[in-house]
């Protein structure tokens, strides 16, 4: 099958659907220039996640954490939704789009304009204080640690700040994966988009949905680890692909 007669069959899926979702990864945010984690010059490639970003070494050490987070501080502050966001705000906005699960803390969902986004690693723009719990809502943190206070300290009591971004080895939480799991059950059409579906628990909800009579889109650069849950499969990027495939 060419890409073009993917591409209408997507079109078709979408324009029939009613109840659609949407699990979005990374790809999704790449054109908005934060980049890839696990990619070639992301993150993972310069910072050790086990030493970085674990809770048990936040624990340890928050300076390192923090350290690598002053590295993605400013862009992500700068990020804007690309294409990619804007096409799904659309779908919102013509009330087909019944939520968001997003593995993603970089806010542009929002910023895009969708309301339903559940976030399941949580969001950049909170954080908290592990002493106290005051809670912090917004860029002012980030913009500390730009400025090269590593780690932010608590206005209130001076305790260390901890990103709401979820750690390795830090359980997810409880009422986000519920929330996404029963968006799953109830979704006649889930497009999975940005993410080649290698982190658990997330990767088994394109499954959920297609257990619950859901046809599954999967839009990806690269492979995805799930194909043969997926009705179709569309390769390229995000901000590009699904601005054709949801029409206005």
């Amino acid at each position: 099958m060419t890409a073009d007669n993917s591409i209408e069959r997507a079109r078709r899926l979408i324009s029939e659907a009613e109840r659609i979702s949407a699990l979005t990864g990374a790809g999704i945010s790449v054109d908005s220039g934060i980049p890839d984690f696990r990619s070639e010059g992301g993150l993972w490639k310069r910072f050790d996640p086990h030493e970085f970003a674990t809770l048990d070494s936040f624990m340890r050490d928050p300076r390192k954490f923090w350290t690598m987070v002053r590295e993605l501080a400013e862009t992500i502050i700068k990020a804007e939704p690309n294409a990619a966001h804007i096409a799904l705000s659309k779908l919102e906005t013509q009330s087909k789009l019944k939520g968001i699960i997003t593995l993603n803390i970089d806010n542009l969902h929002q910023l895009a304009g969708n309301k339903k986004v559940i976030e399941l690693h949580g969001n950049y723009l909170r954080a908290y204080c592990i002493e106290c719990k005051m809670e912090y809502v917004g860029k002012r943190v980030h913009e500390r640690v730009a400025q090269g206070e590593i780690p932010p300290k608590c206005d209130k009591c001076g305790g260390v700040l901890k990103s709401e971004a979820i750690l390795f080895g830090e359980p997810l939480p409880e009422e986000p994966m519920e929330r996404a799991i029963l968006l799953c059950r109830d979704t006649d059409l889930m497009i999975v988009i940005g993410t080649s579906l290698t982190v658990y628990p997330a990767a088994f909800l394109p499954q959920i949905a297609k257990n619950s009579g859901a046809k599954v889109i999967l839009l990806n650069l690269d492979g995805v680890n799930k194909d043969n849950v997926a009705d179709i499969v569309l390769r390229g990027r995000a901000s590009e692909i699904l601005p054709q495939i949801i029409k206005n």
